[in-house]
């Protein structure tokens, strides 16, 4: 067996992205596409990928779920219902790539967990973007000393919003609405990837909208040691998503971490130092949506683990609502 047999449960707009990058893989076909809305999924199995024959596309998620042809599904469903679906594939022995974030409560993904472990099923949180090779080349650079040790770190993803995108604001941020569950995970999974060491605690300040949804959120954490993290998310500032290290004796930028497919845009990684080198890095245009899909299928496939794990999840998840607990106190949380 030499193709991982996927499902996609939901038509979400992120099938842009992730359903070619099934179909595109190596070692992935897709078998079945469903979603809720009668019709949507036949629609975007049209849209995305029209010269797919034999794919199933079923109006109810269950039905996709009880597909014994399909091996792994793609969950890019609302982000307060990505546990109860994970649970489910999972129950249904799915092996499962949840779109970020795993969920929007730790006890959640510890739940993930234990049901993932009891039916021997690979489960990882869908951060696409660490599939990029510019981001290990940053790594090595870290590695290497070239910019001593690393102290503060600050991370910015942003984009207008657009009308067609305005459900993200549905849901007020306690259950998975605004910037923060949707955005805000690349920006704190950035900063926690830029230091070797766990976050401490976070002071953040948030704009809202009517429903209670984080239309801005910025904040610090502190990662101990006088080491810390600036990010800033927004829906109402011109696209950002870049990030910075700086160290003892020099810093470096990754210019674009959301580099997308077709882009003309190639991935740009600079540095300075002190002592007035600089460098920067050019890199071949990569597809982090199919490096991914790769990546996941081939850890199923060949029983590996995956480069994402619950603990990271956990993580992430656990320092996001502690943002969202000092955003809307006003005071510092720990985490």
């Amino acid at each position: 067996m030499n193709k991982l047999r996927w499902g996609i449960l939901g038509a979400a707009r992120v099938n842009e992205r992730l359903l070619p990058a099934i179909v595109h893989a190596s070692n992935s076909e897709l078998v079945a596409i469903a979603s809720r809305r009668a019709g949507a999924a036949a629609e975007t199995l049209a849209k995305y990928a029209p010269q797919l024959q034999g794919v199933k596309t079923y109006d109810a998620l269950e039905d996709l779920l009880g597909d014994p042809n399909v091996q792994a599904v793609y969950i890019p469903l609302a982000n307060h219902e990505h546990a109860e679906w994970a649970l489910k594939a999972i129950a249904a022995g799915k092996h499962v790539l949840i779109e970020k974030p795993m969920a929007i409560k730790v006890a959640d993904i510890e739940a993930i967990e234990a049901a993932a472990l009891k039916h021997d099923v690979k489960v990882m949180e869908g951060f696409m973007y660490r599939f990029h090779p510019q981001h290990q080349r940053v790594k090595e650079i870290v590695g290497s000393g070239l910019i001593g040790e690393v102290m503060f770190a600050k991370a910015s993803y942003s984009f207008m919003m657009r009308e067609a995108r305005m459900y993200r604001l549905a849901n007020d941020a306690n259950n998975g609405g605004g910037a923060m569950w949707d955005i805000g995970p690349y920006a704190i999974h950035t900063l926690r990837h830029c230091f070797d060491t766990a976050p401490i605690s976070v002071m953040a300040t948030a704009k809202y909208a009517k429903t209670g949804a984080d239309i801005s959120t910025s904040g610090l954490i502190d990662f101990g040691d006088g080491k810390r993290g600036h990010f800033d998310t927004s829906f109402e500032c011109s696209r950002q998503s870049e990030y910075t290290i700086v160290g003892t004796k020099g810093s470096i930028k990754c210019h674009t971490v959301w580099q997308l497919p077709g882009s003309n845009d190639l991935p740009v990684v600079s540095w300075w130092t002190e002592d007035g080198r600089k460098g920067e890095g050019v890199y071949l245009a990569s597809n982090h949506f199919d490096l991914e899909i790769e990546h996941f299928s081939d850890c199923v496939l060949n029983d590996k683990p995956t480069l994402l794990n619950f603990d990271d999840a956990k993580n992430n998840c656990a320092t996001i609502v502690a943002t969202l607990e000092s955003a809307a106190s006003g005071k510092l949380v720990k985490i």
